[in-house]
């Protein structure tokens, strides 16, 4: 069982100004809450029982709302002096990881996994060091699809073609070496500089999935997740899981 996970919560919303002046996307108010504590109330029905938040932007608004504890999870900071990127902060956090594995999310994403079956997709690889979860839409266009290979990974596709496929959905579950033998600088993104450029050789897991997913990057997207994100983890919290 995998317990620990990251939340890469530093991100500026530059695309939200307009509907979420000066404040950190993952506390976009959804219906009455901010949107980090779903994703937070989702991880501890998945058993998880320790996050760390990887924050930059205006992170003392995060970790003065929270503290150090969310309902039964312990919480913890990595905390951006400078931007780093998702793939700076994310190396950062894992310094404060003490399991081998530990899921990754991203702050402004939700996917409605069974994570512990996430997790025991990587464990039955003992040669995999990531699994990325992959969720199946009508327009890849904005994202990107993913080339999958007999259940791994293989390439990335360009964005801006219209058509269906699976795209990355935001959650991972990885080794928290993954980063021991890369030579990179302090500032990188997790995706583009470190995920696609290796992506042959660390031929990453492929867990499809058709779970409910959202991204709030949008506005329209913040509208439609006022509804659809508590009824989703009201679901699961009435399914344990």
């Amino acid at each position: 069982m995998v317990a620990e996970a990251i939340v890469l919560a530093g991100g500026l919303g530059t695309r939200l100004r307009s509907v979420l002046p000066d404040l950190p996307k993952p506390m976009a108010p959804i219906a009455g809450q901010p949107f980090l504590s779903y994703l937070l109330r989702f991880l501890e029905i998945n058993l998880v029982h320790r996050v760390i938040l990887a924050v930059g932007y205006r992170h003392s608004v995060i970790s003065e709302f929270y503290g150090s504890n969310f309902g039964g999870l312990e919480l913890c900071y990595s905390i951006e002096d400078e931007p780093l990127g998702t793939g700076g902060a994310l190396r950062q956090a894992m310094q404060q990881v003490e399991s081998p594995f530990v899921f990754v999310l991203n702050g402004d994403t939700f996917l409605r996994l069974e994570y512990q079956n996430f997790a025991a997709s990587l464990e039955a690889e003992p040669d995999a060091q990531l699994a990325v979860a992959l969720r199946r839409v009508e327009d890849a266009s904005r994202y990107g699809a993913a080339l999958v290979d007999r259940h791994r990974i293989v390439g990335f596709s360009a964005k801006g073609a219209q058509a269906s496929g699976w795209i990355n959905g935001g959650s991972y579950v990885m080794a928290r070496d993954i980063f021991q033998r890369a030579s990179l600088p302090p500032k990188f993104s997790w995706e583009q500089d470190f995920l696609e450029p290796r992506v042959t050789t660390l031929r990453p897991i492929a867990y499809e999935s058709d779970a409910p997913f959202i991204d709030i990057g949008i506005p329209q997207a913040l509208e439609q997740a006022q509804t659809l994100i508590p009824e989703w983890v009201g679901a699961a919290a009435a399914l344990g899981r």
